[in-house]
């Protein structure tokens, strides 16, 4: 597994605790971190990926709640909420990865750890906030 990778798995578990049961993000990450005996690169990925939800998290649920027709944000499962979160930050914020290579490590995310359904729900979301992106750049 590449580390882009596994920091997206990592980050994943880090924010669907804190999601779930209001766990505190330094205490979460150390966890994980001592659970999952990572490179360095791999450890400060994961940290760049949730400090970048936890700062950004009103605009990115502002994102996916204008993007998904008729589904609260509470109604969204935990895993593809969260999945969503960090595809739409690295979307939004990490202009040095490619938008697809963001939507597809999301697919593969929605497809290990949601339900059947997931990767479409995910990829359709994620496919049309990114064309509302691509119309911003033109």
């Amino acid at each position: 597994m590449g580390g882009r990778r596994l920091s997206r798995e990592l980050a994943l578990q880090v924010l669907f605790q804190i999601d779930l049961v209001n766990a505190n993000m330094i205490e979460s990450l150390k966890y994980i971190f001592e659970h999952y005996k990572s490179p360095e690169e791999v450890k400060e990925f994961t940290l760049t990926i949730v400090k970048g939800v936890i700062s950004n998290l009103i605009e990115i649920d502002k994102a996916i709640k204008g993007y998904t027709d008729n589904w609260s944000l509470e109604r969204i499962t935990n895993i593809d909420r969260n999945v969503l979160r960090i595809a739409i930050y690295e979307i939004l914020y990490m202009k040095e990865i490619p938008k697809s290579v963001s939507i597809n490590e999301a697919i593969e995310l929605a497809k290990k750890y949601g339900t059947k359904s997931s990767f479409s729900f995910v990829n359709g979301v994620l496919g049309k906030i990114n064309k509302m992106v691509v119309k911003r750049m033109q």
